[in-house]
């Protein structure tokens, strides 16, 4: 029976290098032929670990590779191991490897065996080893496409372990469509052509994730000129494909959104501009009653409406009334100053246009029409479209239809009309320069918008409303109406309707320098009452520009900002001054280009 001293005698005297490491690592023991190739004493190893006496590449593939590994399965097979003698020489083995179990299942040790390669052995193992661990997708195949070895790359991309690889066909990692390319012996005439470069070509990983690949391949060819070896060097593009896979499907969709963002950019825009005028309807005289008895009325229903009256009278603020109290209110209102669209730009305007259907059309543009479905049109000053272009849009009135500029695509829309003028249609008419079929399709319910001379009662209303709102934007204190001057405002005419009440209103508080609104500074026509005219010395008929207007109010900013140290926000600052918020006198100051004077040195 061999005893515990004959093992030790057995394994020390073998003619191989053999080593036994203990759980932690170290070596338990070492044999004579270790100790001899090594140029170490036994007690130079024993209770050391491996790596000390390793290259450091090695050690760091002990640590990180062998010992892992060994612990997972138990064992290893023709792992490269180098170790450095007591003299300084690189020994290059293969070392083979396996734990051993006391009957119980608890670890004794670890037995590992080394075989010192050849020359030969050595360079084709450090090709081998260079081979497989560079950084790129590699794999050779023989002349009949059967894989002989492939990187450790390659592995990793596919998710395959070597040995389920190597010996195999290369087409049985293809995609199915590369293995109909290359059935019928396609894959021998690819070989036999000996290279190629940059062939897409498709493969499956393990999981059955598809590779899109870019590949390039070399040849050898043996002594009678026939490829016997093919080296293939692939990049993985999946993830470019799938970019640029991901790019055009966006792209599609921007197209798409751009389009739409494009409609809500002209709608918003249509929208800041109607809210310039748009606000509450203000007044309660027996006039104005009437007119909103009528839009009360219409607003529920789908009726075309024509709203008529003199210009300044507010037919914008009927025509938003009607359509917040009908029930598109949640759908878009745009509007069309028809006065002010090109003749020829008409159609292009109403209905919209393609690329290319006319010189400048360099993209396609979205109609007014299109802009306004599901909502309301406000076709402002209809009076000014052209004969030739009013068959078309009584079209779609009639049929809710319409075809781009230069499209032949029929389009359909679910849009009311909402029309306004301040010219005698039927007059037009009757001179023919207005289409009496359009005007009876527009004018189902026709409203009157009364001027402000038949609405005596709500001249200081309005004025005193718009004098509020004047002194809020132009950062002024607030300001009050006298009964003189309500009186003279009553008194007078007002041809040029709201509009006028609104501007006269805001001249006179850009005009007013002290508390008391000057409201002969800013009006011809009205009395000069004394306690205004002793309050500072004017000229009854002087009356600014719009130039003037404007430079006032930027003057004002510049002196309150002076007065500030060029403080805008805060205490002190000139915003305070002025009685508006930081931020509305920021804009002020970007628009108006106000800029501190640099000082001098």
């Amino acid at each position: 029976m061999i005893t515990q001293d004959d093992y030790q005698w057995l394994f020390r005297k073998a003619p191989v290098m053999a080593t036994s490491i203990a759980e932690d690592g170290v070596y338990l023991d070492v044999n004579d032929a270790m100790l001899k190739r090594l140029g170490y004493d036994r007690d130079d190893m024993v209770g050391h670990s491996p790596e000390e006496f390793a290259t450091p590449e090695s050690a760091k593939r002990v640590r990180d590779e062998l010992r892992p590994a060994l612990r997972r399965t138990g064992k290893l097979e023709n792992k490269p191991v180098s170790f450095i003698t007591k003299a300084g020489e690189v020994v290059d083995c293969m070392t083979n490897a396996f734990v051993e179990y006391d009957r119980e299942g608890q670890f004794l040790r670890t037995v590992a065996m080394y075989s010192e390669i050849s020359d030969q052995a050595r360079a084709n193992f450090k090709y081998r080893t260079l081979y497989r661990a560079t950084p790129a997708m590699l794999h050779t195949v023989d002349g009949k496409g059967l894989i002989v070895t492939v990187t450790d790359h390659w592995l990793s991309k596919l998710g395959f372990t070597r040995e389920e690889v190597v010996g195999r066909p290369i087409t049985d990692f293809f995609s199915a469509r590369d293995r109909k390319i290359y059935a019928d012996g396609r894959l021998n005439d690819l070989i036999s052509e000996g290279e190629f470069s940059n062939l897409e070509r498709q493969m499956l990983a393990k999981d059955g994730t598809v590779l899109d690949l870019v590949m390039s391949a070399v040849s050898h060819s043996d002594d009678e000129g026939n490829v016997d070896r093919m080296l293939v060097a692939s990049k993985d593009v999946t993830q470019r494909r799938r970019a640029e896979r991901e790019l055009r499907r966006t792209l599609a969709e921007n197209a798409r959104l751009r389009e739409e963002l494009e409609r809500e950019r002209d709608y918003l825009r249509e929208e800041v501009n109607v809210a310039m005028n748009f606000g509450r309807i203000v007044g309660t005289s027996p006039a104005l009653r009437r007119m909103l008895k009528r839009i009360e009325a219409v607003a529920q229903t789908p009726a075309n409406v024509l709203i008529q009256g003199e210009s300044g009278v507010g037919k914008e603020l009927v025509a938003h009334a009607i359509h917040v109290q009908s029930a598109r209110a949640d759908g878009p209102l745009v509007k069309v100053n028809c006065a002010s669209i090109p003749k020829e730009l008409f159609e292009s305007e109403f209905f919209g246009h393609v690329k290319g259907a006319y010189t400048g059309a360099y993209r396609d543009r979205i109609g007014r029409f299109q802009l306004a479905d599901g909502g309301t049109i406000f076709l402002d000053e209809i009076s000014e479209i052209p004969m030739e272009l009013q068959g078309k849009l009584l079209r779609v009135l009639q049929e809710s239809e319409f075809e781009r500029v230069g499209d032949d695509v029929t389009r359909s829309v679910d849009v009311r009309v909402i029309a306004a003028t301040n010219r005698d249609l039927e007059k037009l008419i009757v001179d023919g320069n207005f289409r009496e079929d359009l005007f009876y399709r527009i004018s189902v319910f026709p409203i009157d918008v009364p001027p402000l001379r038949e609405r005596k009662e709500d001249i200081v209303q309005l004025a005193q409303h718009f004098l509020v709102q004047t002194c809020e934007d132009f950062g002024r204190d607030a300001l009050t109406l006298t009964r003189a001057q309500a009186a003279d405002m009553r008194a007078y005419d007002w041809p040029g309707n709201v509009r006028e009440l609104k501007n006269v209103i805001e001249r006179a508080v850009i005009l007013s320098p002290g508390k008391v609104l000057r409201l002969d500074l800013s009006m011809r026509g009205l009395k000069i009452v004394a306690d205004e005219a002793s309050a500072a010395p004017a000229d009854s008929a002087a009356v600014l520009t719009e130039k003037e207007v404007r430079e006032f109010q930027r003057n004002n900013i510049v002196k309150a900002m002076q007065q500030a140290n060029w403080k805008v926000s805060g205490v002190g600052g000139a915003a305070e001054l002025l009685g508006v918020r930081p931020t509305t006198l920021a804009d002020r100051i970007r628009i108006m280009k106000i800029k501190k004077p640099a000082q001098r040195a």
